[in-house]
């Protein structure tokens, strides 16, 4: 049996950077990976779907060349090119994971993995079983895209955001059920693909866990796009029809049914942690919700034994399973003094057209924790650079803390949202008072003016206002 300081179940986002952390912090470190190095993040979500996306805005941008005078002619879709870029740069990106799991001395086990105890790993791979001793495990078996009961997974018309991704060619029409950030990102570039887009979400509105205002700049642009947005609809899975062109189905709203069709359908209504190869009942983890319970520095319920992204039911996002597994490594290596990552930190990014980018609380989060709430937002149809591009829809508000000034949360909805939130999430880990923020001198003409302008109008007391 071979023995480690730690065995990594797992090889995704959080599972790779885990284990390349704890080497560098001086442990023998095997990683388990049972398919290919990245995980979801970089073999089949955020890279993949970018690569998408990044297309896709190319294409808006060409088609509205002539508005900036340039001129660019027919402009087409080559979804062959496409789809080998898209292999190319994931590709790459894997190419250099493996060199950083090797440069780093990691050990890298292809195989099932089981968790037989806190110390003792089981892999079954094609030379046989092997059996690993650790002495600590760190689960990061990641999630799989959720399904609905009763709808036929084998039927090429039903496709969930794996599935997507293995298209061969754009589908003339499609519905997308469910608006959080995978079905609106694929609702969004479809359509700039040429698809015809049914969006279809039970709750009241699209983006349903992003500041209101900014659901609704997105929706808005949806519609001008387009797009048909049925929010507050509830999807009869029981009515699904498979036909010789495509599918057809109920959804209910207001009362109302309503018949859709389309070629294709995607299921985008969450995801579901991975809880493959543990018996949580058997170790006494504990899990909830179809997740395990993990403390502040991703500690379980039994004792070295550690789980780190998806699989904990945190936010679902690659750069917060990175975090998480940096911060279980140097849990392991006794550096109890790392930072810890409280929500209000981590910040999100939506890759729709407008871009959502946010961190910490939206307005409506700070006043049902009974703070008193000053917003200040400036909008891009105001500034300069964005005005350049000919990309003003959309806004950037800054939530502070009327008493104390403290900024509590940044949402930006326009172009390059997802980039301009970099800077809010520095001011949340500085824990900067929202005069700092707007104090800070911004280039000109740039977007990120409307940040510091946006820190400015919420600095402001109501009289000056």
């Amino acid at each position: 049996m071979d023995r480690y300081d730690v065995v990594v179940v797992g090889g995704g986002w959080g599972g790779f950077t885990a284990a390349v952390r704890t080497a560098q912090l001086g442990k023998s470190v095997a990683l388990i990976e049972r398919d290919r190095l990245g995980g979801t993040c970089l073999n089949r979500g955020c890279i993949p779907t970018k690569v998408l996306i990044e297309t896709a805005d190319l294409l808006a941008r060409a088609r509205h060349a002539a508005d900036l005078g340039v001129s660019v002619g027919d402009v087409g879709l080559d979804f062959d090119r496409v789809r080998a870029r898209m292999d190319e740069v994931v590709g790459q990106l894997r190419k250099g994971v493996e060199t950083l799991v090797k440069t780093n001395k990691v050990t890298l086990l292809s195989g099932d993995a089981r968790v037989e105890s806190p110390s003792r790993v089981t892999v079954r791979g094609a030379d046989g079983v092997q059996e690993l001793e650790a002495g600590d495990v760190i689960i990061a078996t990641g999630s799989r895209p959720k399904m609905l009961p009763r709808l036929d997974v084998d039927s090429p018309r039903i496709l969930d955001s794996d599935a997507l991704l293995r298209i061969t060619r754009v589908p003339s029409s499609i519905i997308v059920l469910g608006a959080g950030a995978v079905g609106a990102e694929f609702a969004s570039l479809l359509a700039d693909y040429g698809s015809r887009v049914t969006l279809v979400e039970m709750l009241p509105r699209v983006l349903p866990l992003e500041d209101a205002d900014c659901s609704q700049v997105v929706d808005r642009a949806f519609r001008k796009r387009g797009i048909e947005v049925l929010t507050g609809a509830a999807f009869r899975t029981e009515s699904i029809e498979l036909t010789e062109g495509g599918l057809a189905c109920v959804v209910e709203k207001d009362g109302e049914q309503r018949q859709l069709t389309a070629e294709s359908l995607l299921v985008a209504v969450g995801r579901d942690a991975v809880l493959d190869g543990f018996d949580a009942a058997r170790l006494g983890l504990k899990v909830e919700r179809g997740v395990v319970v993990v403390d502040e520095r991703m500690r379980t319920s039994v004792p070295h034994l550690y789980a780190v992204g998806d699989v904990n039911g945190g936010l679902q996002l690659a750069h917060v399973a990175a975090a998480e597994g940096t911060l279980a490594a140097e849990t392991i290596a006794g550096n109890d003094d790392s930072p810890l990552l409280p929500f209000e930190r981590l910040p999100r990014g939506t890759y729709t057209r407008p871009q959502v980018g946010s961190v910490g609380l939206t307005e409506q989060q700070a006043k049902e924790r009974g703070l008193a709430v000053r917003t200040g937002r400036a909008h891009f149809r105001a500034n300069g650079r964005a005005l350049i591009r000919g990309e003003v829809d959309g806004f950037v508000k800054v939530v502070a803390d009327a008493d104390r000034g403290d900024v509590l949360g940044i949402h930006v909805v326009g172009p390059e949202a997802t980039e301009l939130v970099a800077e809010g999430a520095l001011a949340r880990f500085l824990d900067a008072a929202v005069w700092e923020l707007a104090a800070s001198v911004h280039p000109h003409p740039t977007l990120a003016e409307a940040l510091g302008e946006a820190a400015t109008a919420a600095s402001r007391s109501p009289t000056r206002l």
